[in-house]
């Protein structure tokens, strides 16, 4: 089903720049056969959530908000590949948290003998992304959707954030570092997150391929983040070393 042009009412400039999400690869994304290949990759059983746990944990999110529109809010690859039907987009900004690689990653793309990082939204000087408006009508199919993807494993924690658009403030479902977890690790000194990025590949592909991918998707959508410019400095400097 394509995306209703009054999605993109406040920010017509955007539609080229969000993908259908009837031809995402997350639209129908295969659990267990991402499962099967990380296993033949050497990882162990055991690295993503069960699926009843998945379910309980979207559950919990969304307790007493099904009678009413939801909104999320994207600030990484869901910002041009969101995957959920919706009916609205606005540029969003929270002043609470902010890009942070701090997802470590042994599989997706790095390997437990050189590790990748991932991007993460964590405590800091806050963040501009997109906020998506999906109807109350929808709301079970496309968070079982979403959550499918962001809760696949243990990493992040849904959290409900207020968000600052030019139409107003919302408060919208997003997904933030859950410090609990062991893969993430907030205290990386931004040159080892470099040396990271810059070398390791995994399962999807590489973890410099990944950062470059989100920094030309900030550019197209006209999104500053100074972190994430100076990430990518740094990694270019350590890849000219190799």
């Amino acid at each position: 089903m394509p995306l209703p042009e009054r999605a993109f009412f406040h920010h017509p400039e955007l539609k080229p720049l969000i993908s259908d999400p009837d031809t995402s690869f997350f639209r129908d994304l295969d659990v267990e056969d991402i499962e099967r290949r990380m296993e033949e990759r050497g990882m162990e059983r055991g690295w993503r959530h069960p699926d009843a746990v998945r379910e309980a944990l979207r559950n919990a999110a969304l307790e007493g908000r099904r009678d009413r529109d939801l909104w999320i809010f994207a600030y990484g690859s869901l910002m041009w590949d969101p995957a959920i039907q919706f009916v609205e987009v606005r540029r969003a900004h929270t002043d609470q948290y902010g890009r942070s690689f701090c997802l470590w990653d042994d599989g997706a793309r790095g390997t437990q003998e050189q590790p990748g990082l991932m991007a993460a939204l964590d405590m800091g000087e806050g963040c501009t992304g997109l906020a998506f408006r999906i109807p109350a009508d929808q709301i079970e199919v496309e968070t079982e959707i979403l959550c499918r993807r962001e809760l696949i494993a243990p990493g992040y924690v849904c959290t409900f954030v207020e968000l600052d658009t030019a139409q107003g403030r919302v408060e919208a479902l997003t997904f933030v570092a859950d410090h609990s977890a062991e893969v993430i690790v907030p205290d990386i000194p931004i040159t080892e997150q470099a040396r990271m990025i810059a070398h390791a590949e995994g399962l999807f592909g590489t973890a410099f391929d990944y950062l470059s991918n989100v920094k030309r998707h900030l550019d197209e959508l006209a999104i500053e983040d100074a972190y994430i410019e100076a990430l990518c400095a740094l990694v270019d400097k350590e890849r000219a070393l190799v």
